[in-house]
């Protein structure tokens, strides 16, 4: 199997991108399972990178009427998305 075949099929299986794709195939000299193995940690990793952010900026809207309201708020880590 080409590592082009193996990038699509390890894409298919997880959904990582391509660039991740490649390189943990590269990390695990070609097997698959290694190579999911090796996205799941690294996945792991962005994750808790990611848990560290605060989202401060966003918005609350309020919408009802005489019988149910409403109240939504959405958070988000910069002032652009807001």
């Amino acid at each position: 199997m080409s590592d082009v075949e193996k990038i699509k099929k390890l894409r298919k299986l997880t959904g990582a991108g391509f660039k991740d794709c490649n390189s943990a195939i590269q990390e695990s000299n070609g097997d698959l399972d290694k190579a999911v193995e090796n996205l799941r940690v690294k996945g792991i990793s962005k994750a808790s990178k990611k848990m560290a952010r605060v989202a401060n900026e966003g918005v609350v809207a309020i919408s009802g009427n005489d019988k149910k309201t409403s109240v939504i708020e959405v958070n988000c880590e910069t002032d652009f998305v807001a």
